[in-house]
């Protein structure tokens, strides 16, 4: 396959996902509208981190091959062009690994553990104890797969800002430590200034954390869409079951008929209006309707189902094209890989260079049955 994309001129993004399950509205919203939207702007990277995937399925072998591939499709579907873009395997890129290795020795177990995203995982997947120790070390894994393409801008979900925060900092001790870059230099002074690795940026999507479509949990707070808690609308649904999904969501329990006033604030229905109905004036004037009992819970999920086909259709469009040659997918995901190799591969020799660890120089064959 041949690929028209250019990386010369334009500055670089990095973000992915861990392959866990297929992608829901939240990660739309989170982050991937904002990949989509932003291709012709960057050289856009996307790493499909199934390493990570193994933190926590390591004996579902299978499950991560499937969930890797089944994103890869989502994001295919969602407008990630393989003609501007690079979506890539992080398994099949050597120098992220000992990235991870000399990265691991610039920042104290302590610091690690004060990461709450690694918190917050332990307490809702129920690991206690019982997590490997890799479990501990992928937040230092995902600074490698971040600063081995030494990106500008890095879009992701508020969940994933402490790990970002983390790289910030592993990237100004290896630049200080390594490339004598003084401490006191400004995060975008830091390339100018000698340093190897830029201080990224996170950018956030426009909603912070989208609510599933159900109730709320035990502390009366709505829960944040997730696959596990099925309160989630996938980007890869059909018609049918978004109609469905839609129209068994959760909004006023204290309404009990159409015709009783109901409440706006914490309702996931109105919610969903507010972020995905791109018609403002209708939204604002039935929300005054559903306040005095004029207007019911059925005619305003129906509204919702049209904005919600309307936006995913086209998504189940190009799913519909790629899933038909799997043998596409994969050869946009082997070009892709290549391409990252490439970069990440320049990456980790100028880190070695940096670190007086380059005594012979470093060629890697990638053979293809």
């Amino acid at each position: 396959m041949t690929s028209n994309k250019s990386d010369s001129a334009k500055p670089r993004l990095l973000t992915g996902d861990t392959p866990t399950g297929r992608l829901h509205l939240g990660h739309w919203v989170g982050s991937l509208e904002n990949r989509v939207a932003l291709q012709d702007q960057y050289d856009c990277y996307f790493i499909l981190a199934n390493v990570h995937a193994f933190t926590t399925r390591y004996e579902r072998p299978e499950e991560v091959r499937q969930s890797t591939l089944d994103i890869a499709l989502d994001y295919l579907a969602a407008g990630i062009d393989p003609q501007k873009s690079t979506i890539f395997i992080q398994s099949e890129i050597p120098a992220i690994a000992e990235l991870t290795f000399f990265f691991s020795m610039l920042v104290p177990f302590p610091r690690v553990m004060r990461n709450p995203t690694i918190k917050d995982e332990i307490r809702d997947k129920g690991l206690g104890d019982n997590y490997p120790f890799g479990f501990l070390l992928y937040p230092v894994g995902q600074v490698a797969d971040i600063l081995a393409f030494r990106p500008e801008i890095v879009p992701v979900g508020e969940d994933q800002v402490p790990h970002l925060e983390l790289s910030r900092e592993i990237a100004r001790r290896f630049n200080q430590i390594y490339c004598d870059v003084d401490s006191h230099t400004s995060d975008s002074d830091y390339i100018k200034a000698g340093g190897l690795f830029p201080i990224i940026q996170p950018l956030l999507g426009r909603v912070k954390r989208l609510v599933g479509t159900g109730g709320p949990g035990e502390n009366g707070q709505l829960l944040k869409m997730s696959k596990s808690l099925n309160n989630s609308i996938m980007l890869s649904d059909d018609a049918d079951t978004i109609r469905k999904k839609v129209m068994g969501m959760y909004t006023d329990p204290k309404r009990l008929k159409a015709t009783d006033p109901g409440t706006i604030e914490n309702n996931p229905l109105w919610i969903f209006h507010d972020t995905f109905n791109h018609d403002k004036l209708w939204v604002e004037e039935t929300k005054e309707r559903y306040r005095a009992g004029t207007v019911g819970d059925v005619e305003c999920k129906k509204k919702l189902v049209e904005v919600l086909i309307e936006l995913i259709q086209p998504m189940q469009q190009r799913r519909t094209e790629y899933a038909s040659d799997p043998g596409q997918v994969l050869a946009i995901l082997e070009e892709g890989t290549a391409r990252a190799n490439a970069i990440a591969e320049k990456t980790l020799a100028a880190a070695k260079k940096a670190m007086h660890q380059d005594y012979f120089s470093r060629t890697l064959y990638f053979e293809h049955e």
